[in-house]
């Protein structure tokens, strides 16, 4: 009998324990699987009409809004007039706020809002960012239609949608002006569809403190706030694992009159239908009538004759003031023969995390053997690649022999990507490295750019730089493009972008040649009246370093005076020689929203001098001023729109429900999520969970057979 107990007793003692440990095993797993299966949404989510995602933080959104967007974009000459539609719909028996976060061009100047339902419009105010937020609250809290525009990076906007009623729909049209780019000879047009997840470096902190110095802590994402990002949460929104039910549809639409004749039309991207009209413009419309928002739509076009316009000028008249908009092409010089080049040190930094897993890092593979094969002899580089911690091939350049490039293909074609982005160690590195003053220091730096603290990165091209030029280049589907162009901004260089792989050699070619191409710098501009005279200009323009230019690309020049300028001295040093072109301001065209276009670069300046750190609160105060008076979305402002008509009873819920994005074409999500930092989940939790219960489990089954 006490055989028996005995037997009974250690049996259920070796039952609880390997429950314990299967409970171990359990716990282990999901610390280790969290992020794969954290942004899966379950199958019935397709049959149900509603959408169903779960979160980073474990939280299940149920009901989602859905979104459809709907683009119409008219070009005329070199400027862009966008209007984007965005059809809020609730599914659910719940009242709800719908919270999306959307990219626009990072150049792009927001300057309407509407909100429309049930056959009424109500045009959105500009206010300062806060007080925008305390308008759209009151409202929301009091159960009227509110709908609130603010932005989060340049290239980064958050809509929100209060007191969405049960089964119905509100739309949001949002409106903005750019100009067109050109570049070697082709005109281009980008409209950005997807946020790609970004990486949240540093330490997370506790959100109490955050809400001293910001105007308001928040947000759905699924990242928590760190020193260094302290806006993740604004900035994460949920994710549509890949494979899952089709959300999101876009439709796109552009109007194109470049004035002349066209060689070609075509979306690199994109399938596209075009069809010419009258007086040489052409309609342009998706192949497919929706496509999901995964990847950034581009636009491209030459002019038939083979004869780019040295100068485009738009002007418009707003208030009391002249604004203009002018476009000046470098001058038409040969390129130097590479033999002639003086010898140059080549630095290839490439990201090699997550994000980049898939079709990414095989562009950027390929990208680094191309620009590994146009090294000379006499020249001398580096390779560095970065994700959670950064590697170099050598400890410093090495020249170029035939040994050397050999040991550097053999490591280019085994990399591959995982792990987090903490880019900035690796920039610092690259910058610092110290060379022989014969040598031309130039940094090429391929990445996505998905990280959300671009700022701190800002601030190191700028104490690093020294004399060497930084050469961003975007690779993959989405990337982030206010990084690349600030950042090349920042280190007096150009920005790449590679959104497909049989485009790297076509691309990384264009970039060699503007290596290999004398640059316009010191460049100095002298704006005068018929008289000759300088024109007065607006006050509190900021004072910053004018960039360089490259071969093929146009100096774009903006200004407001009192005064109608007639002419423009515009001087610097091309390569070694001194350099001036006067061109006179004539025929230019009246065109409306150029206003807007300048006043949009002034706020791009400042936060270029913010950057610095350099008298902030100056800079911010310009800022918003500057936003106020032309109705400028900035990081100050927004735009805020209110029905002043009850519609939600006070004992009906309101339910915030984020609308998830799509990941960027060719992304994976094991990997990106595996790697980023999970300041937001139960992972922790469960991992320690899990040890604890190991431990606990095997230190029971040890004693039981001792």
């Amino acid at each position: 009998m006490f055989e028996s107990e005995a037997r009974s007793t250690c049996s259920s003692a070796i039952l609880v324990q390997a429950t314990r440990a299967w409970a171990s095993f359990l716990c282990l797993f999901a610390a280790w699987a969290w992020p794969f299966i954290a942004f899966a949404e379950p199958s019935d989510a397709q049959h149900s009409g509603t959408m169903h995602v779960r979160t980073a933080d474990g939280q299940m959104i149920r009901h989602v809004p859905r979104l459809d967007t709907q683009v119409r974009i008219t070009v005329s000459g070199l400027l862009a007039r966008v209007r984007v539609q965005q059809r809020f719909i609730n599914p659910s028996p719940e009242w709800v706020e719908a919270v999306y976060v959307f990219p626009l061009p990072e150049d792009s100047a927001v300057d309407h809002l509407r909100m429309r339902f049930a056959g009424r419009v109500i045009e959105g105010e500009i206010q300062e960012k806060a007080e925008a937020r305390r308008t759209y609250d009151k409202a929301k809290q009091g159960g009227q239609r509110a709908s609130l525009l603010e932005q989060q990076r340049p290239n980064m906007f958050t809509a929100s949608v209060a007191n969405l009623p049960p089964g119905e729909e509100i739309e949001i049209e949002i409106e903005y002006q750019q100009a067109v780019k050109i570049a070697q000879g082709q005109f281009s047009l980008r409209f950005p569809m997807v946020v790609g997840p970004r990486y949240i470096p540093g330490d997370r902190l506790d959100t109490r403190p955050i809400v001293e110095h910001t105007e308001r802590f928040g947000g759905h994402g699924w990242a928590m706030a760190t020193d260094l990002v302290p806006d993740a949460a604004h900035i994460t929104p949920p994710v549509i694992a890949r494979g899952e039910a089709f959300s999101n549809p876009v439709s796109l639409e552009v109007l194109l009159d470049a004035g002349i004749d066209l060689q070609d039309v075509n979306s690199p991207y994109h399938a596209i239908d075009k069809t010419a009209l009258a007086d040489s413009r052409y309609q342009v419309t998706l192949a497919d009538e929706h496509v999901p928002a995964d990847r950034d739509f581009v636009l491209q076009w030459r002019l038939a004759v083979d004869n780019l316009p040295k100068a485009a000028l738009f002007s418009e008249q707003w208030r009391d003031h002249q604004y203009a908009l002018l476009m000046v092409m470098p001058p038409q010089v040969e390129q130097v023969a590479v033999s002639q080049l003086p010898p140059r040190e080549l630095t290839l930094v490439v990201d090699t995390s997550g994000s980049m897993h898939g079709d990414s890092i095989e562009q950027a593979k390929s990208a680094l053997q191309l620009a590994l094969a146009q090294l000379r002899p006499q020249d001398s580089f580096n390779l560095v690649e970065f994700n959670d911690r950064f590697r170099a091939l050598h400890p410093r350049a090495v020249r170029a022999d035939r040994e050397q490039l050999q040991r550097a293909l053999r490591y280019v074609r085994g990399l591959t990507a995982d792990g987090g982005t903490e880019m900035e160690p690796a920039m610092r590195y690259a910058l610092s490295q110290q060379s022989d003053s014969r040598f031309l220091r130039q940094v090429v730096f391929l990445t996505d750019g998905d990280i959300g603290n671009e700022q701190a990165l800002f601030a190191t091209i700028r104490k690093h730089l020294g004399d060497a030029r930084l050469f961003p280049v975007g690779i993959g589907s989405a990337p982030n493009s206010y990084f690349m162009t600030r950042a090349a901004r920042f280190g007096r260089g150009t920005y790449t972008f590679i959104g497909d792989l049989h485009e790297v050699e076509a691309k990384m070619q264009g970039l060699f040649e503007r290596l290999a191409a004398p640059v316009l710098t010191d460049v100095r501009v002298s704006w005068k009246r018929g008289d000759g005279e300088p024109v007065a200009g607006c006050d509190r323009q900021p004072h910053t370093t004018p960039a360089d230019v490259y071969a093929g690309e146009p100096l774009s020049l903006t200004l407001c005076s009192e005064d109608v300028p007639r002419s423009v001295l515009i001087e610097g040093r091309l390569g070694s020689r001194a350099w001036h072109q006067q061109v006179r301001l004539e025929g230019g065209a009246n065109s409306a929203g150029v206003h807007v276009l300048w006043a949009r670069q002034q706020i791009a300046d400042w936060m270029a001098l913010r950057t610095l750190q350099a008298d902030s609160e100056t800079a911010r105060a310009a800022i918003v001023d500057l936003a106020l008076e032309h109705h400028l979305v900035s990081a100050y402002t927004s735009l805020v729109a209110v029905d002043r008509t009850l519609v939600r009873l006070e004992e009906d819920a309101l339910h915030t429900k984020p609308v998830p994005t799509h990941l960027p074409k060719g992304w994976s999500s094991a990997h990106v999520f595996g790697s980023l930092p999970q300041t937001a989940t139960l992972s922790p939790v469960f991992l320690l969970s899990g040890t604890l219960l190991v431990l606990f489990g095997l230190g029971g089954l040890a004693r039981r057979r001792a």
